[in-house]
């Protein structure tokens, strides 16, 4: 039922090795594709020569950007930004117009614009006749002067990736009060300045990025089997208008399971529209697994997020005013503007600041193009907030919890509108916070802080607060079957498992909601021969928009039940009520099962024709607007300044989810996301060599993810103030891990190093960044 920790069902085929993984599809006479990537971030393309490939032992075919144009292959139709669906703030440029979009060709025919974009294909008997024919095509590069850094993009004189977006700037705009915000800070008592930058991640998927396709030449139907949380209906509806055929030949399959996604497979990537024209091209299943460089140099990638800030306080610390400038880097293509969107509506977090203007900029740079990845947008708009609350309760002498409490939005004022003009639904954000102190000793770290220095070691705390604003494809389906013969109830959905835990949670809900065992509902998704509609599994929609749907089809079932059951029993339908999987009759001893009601439809001739056929159900809706998760987090950092190294001795946090469907999974969740934010606070670092453009960590030996070593067992809370922006009162709870994360870990830094004169270091602070501050600022001291 709801709110119980029901296990995983799915984790049994997973923990004893019966998962089945992108890799593990297995087909007959199966063709396998290797691919051509540019050794350089910018490049003309003058000529390639494929004669030599095209004669190796095993090659069937050897494509190029020439080759797929010529069959009619047109440039991919990605989804730019979840504001297209009237969810978010319609961000646009100064002058009204609408955001760049560039031609991402699956292979390009003029220049590569950035390390590792492919540009020729081969197919062969096997992955390594393939990779042997790859090394003999020639290409004629001229190599051109390349940029990897937002910011440098947007400098004059900057090299220029498109001819029809000049300056690089794919968008240049602004939200909020210009002239009310530069009104406020004239009038402030303290104002701070804070410029920083989230870095560049990368998704380090499990399992590397894999797709196969088939052609079916008497049906004319393709079948492409890939990975991705935007969903199967999405992905087959870009990849058919790619190939230029109808959605009726197009069939898209997702694998049972995911090796990980975090939103970065959440794109259709130019392999699923090559490989499928592969397949007719040679008659043959075609198959490629991307190795783990090539995972590194072209899986789409995230943050990426440049702030210039400041933060107007008035004598009593009463925030008065924020601006920003935010400068996102896309990439060579524009994949995705969500995150940038994302931040900039969040930027005041949940904080009553009375007037902002952000000013906006996305930059385009040869580097691979950025989408949402876990949180999109949020944590980086958290970090800033949070991180500018610390400084300045630090430089103008506020108790840095205390600062943050009188800003705080309090419960009796919601609903309420940032200064971006979004409304936040409601929430006890002050609880929230106040509900982390505790669990973190926050009184008691002062003497912990003490111990720790007699060892000569340096601790330090930190504080984070956040809120979300997710959205997502707002539509949603799904068809529910109760089957009596199986003794199952069948549930379709449009969106997918990417490890979230669905079959279990999903199956949790419909059984609540019909008062039967989880164990007896069948959860079925991601392929669309049967999956009509629907968005997949991003933003925290999932169980947002599911459950809505899920609630809707089971009532109908009930009632439905309700006159099958009046008619068996001859009392009337209001007479009926239902409970535990049974109607029953009041008043008597007369009862029906769900399933006997299912097999009555479908068997009793008696029965009035309305009420014959399968019991099943159908709801398809579009839920606009956002949901707001929030919560607070505390990390405990202690520091080596011998030698910079770090260990966490405590990490708590506190997410309100409006309603914990498996608490379990929850916490599951958070965990997971705890690990990824943290991680790249101190360690993920996608690096780019700023003259040459080379990724300089595509290998584990140069990027490095956080490992459970790394921190301790993590002390979560879940808060459950159901949320008046859904019906049920369920909010996302899969990012909320994430989002504080960045700022509640730099925040413990600091604080450790702060008398020492440190006041901030940039991301990732490992232990040679923070070694390099604690030596710069002892000789300071010195001096």
């Amino acid at each position: 039922m709801i709110g119980e920790d029901v296990r995983r069902k799915e984790d049994n085929r997973l923990i004893t090795g019966k998962g089945q993984y992108a890799d593990d599809l297995k087909f007959d006479n199966t063709a396998y594709a290797s691919f051509v990537r540019s050794p350089h971030a910018h490049a003309f393309i003058r000529s390639i020569d494929t004669s030599a490939a095209r004669d190796m032992p095993g090659v069937l075919a050897v494509l190029t950007g020439e080759d797929i144009v010529a069959a009619g292959i047109t440039p991919i139709p990605h989804a730019i930004g979840s504001s297209q669906f009237g969810s978010d703030i319609r961000i646009k440029n100064h002058d009204g117009t609408e955001r760049a979009r560039t031609q991402h060709q699956a292979l390009p025919t003029d220049r590569a614009r950035f390390v590792g974009e492919a540009v020729a294909m081969v197919i062969a008997e096997s992955t390594n006749l393939a990779k042997d024919a790859a090394e003999a095509i020639e290409i004629d590069w001229e190599e051109l002067p390349a940029v990897v850094r937002g910011i440098d993009a947007l400098e004059e004189g900057a090299p220029q990736l498109w001819d029809h977006v000049p300056g690089n700037k794919a968008m240049d705009g602004e939200v909020g009060d210009r002239a009310g915000t530069a009104e406020a800070f004239a009038k402030a008592a303290h104002v701070l300045e804070f410029t920083s930058w989230a870095q560049r991640v990368t998704g380090v998927h499990m399992e590397p990025r894999s797709s196969a396709a088939e052609y079916d030449p008497e049906t004319g139907k393709f079948t492409i089997h890939a990975s991705g949380g935007h969903g199967v209906v999405m992905m087959r509806e870009q990849i058919a208008a790619s190939l230029g055929v109808d959605m009726a030949f197009v069939r898209v399959v997702a694998p049972r399971d995911v090796g990980g996604n975090f939103g970065t497979r959440n794109a259709t990537y130019p392999e699923f529209v090559l490989l499928p024209y592969a397949a007719k091209l040679t008659g043959r299943p075609v198959k490629h697994q991307a190795e783990r460089i090539e995972a590194f140099l072209s899986d789409f990638q995230g943050r990426d997020l440049h702030v210039k800030a400041k933060l107007a306080l008035d004598e009593n610390g009463k925030f008065l005013a924020f601006h920003s400038v935010n400068t996102s880097n896309i990439g060579a293509h524009t994949v995705s503007y969500t995150p940038l969107n994302k931040g900039i509506q969040l930027m005041t977090s949940l904080y009553r600041v009375p007037v902002a203007h952000v000013e906006f900029r996305a930059a385009m740079s040869n580097t691979v193009p950025t989408i949402p990845y876990r949180s999109a947008g949020r944590p980086e708009a958290m970090y800033i907030i949070e991180r500018m609350i610390d400084l300045a309760a630090r430089k103008f002498g506020f108790d840095r919890v205390e600062l943050r409490r009188i800003n705080m939005i309090p419960e009796e004022a919601s609903p309420y509108s940032n200064p971006m003009g979004v409304i936040y639904d409601n929430g006890d954000y002050i609880g929230c916070m106040d509900k982390v102190l505790d669990m973190a000793d926050w009184r008691g770290f002062e003497a912990r802080r003490a111990e720790a220095r007699k060892r000569g070691m340096y601790r330090g705390i930190g504080l984070s607060n956040y809120i979300e604003g997710t959205s997502g494809v707002p539509r949603e389906r799904a068809e529910i079957m109760v089957d009596p013969t199986a003794g199952i109830v069948d549930v379709v959905i449009g969106t997918q498992n990417t490890g979230q835990g669905h079959e279990t949670a999903f199956a949790q809900l419909v059984g609540s909601f019909l008062g039967i065992s989880h164990e007896v509902v069948q959860i079925r998704a991601s392929d669309t021969d049967f999956v009509s509609a629907g968005g997949g599994s991003h933003s925290g929609r999932s169980l947002r928009f599911a459950s809505i749907v899920m609630h809707k089809a089971t009532a109908e079932i009930i009632e439905r039940g309700r006159r099958i059951a009046a008619f068996m029993l001859n009392v009337a339908p209001e007479e009926i009520d239902f409970a535990d999987g049974h109607f029953r009759a009041r008043g008597s001893n007369g009862v029906v099962s769900l399933f006997e009601a299912a097999q009555a439809a479908e068997n009793d001739l008696g029965l009035p024709d309305e009420l014959r056929g399968t019991l099943a159900a159908i709801s398809d809706e579009t839920t606009h607007g956002l949901a707001y998760p929030y919560g607070a987090a505390v990390c405990e950092i202690e520091i080596d300044p011998e030698t910079g190294f770090f260990h966490i001795p405590r990490y708590s946090t506190v997410d309100d989810v409006g309603k914990a469907l498996n608490p379990m999974i929850v916490d599951g969740q958070t965990h997971g996301g705890i690990v990824q934010g943290a991680g790249q606070a101190l360690f993920e670092w996608s690096n780019y060599d700023q003259e040459t453009g080379q990724n300089l960590s595509a290998t584990f030996m140069d990027y490095q993810v956080a490992r459970a070593s790394d921190f301790p067992s993590f002390d979560t809370h879940i808060s459950e103030v159901p949320a008046k922006s859904h019906p049920l009162g369920f909010r996302p709870g899969g990012e909320g891990g994430t989002t504080p994360s960045l700022g509640v870990t730099i925040n413990s830094i600091t604080d450790a190093l702060a008398d020492l004169g440190v006041t901030h270091i940039e991301m990732p602070a490992t232990p040679s960044r923070i070694w390099e501050a604690i030596r710069a600022a002892k000789a300071k001291q010195e001096a």
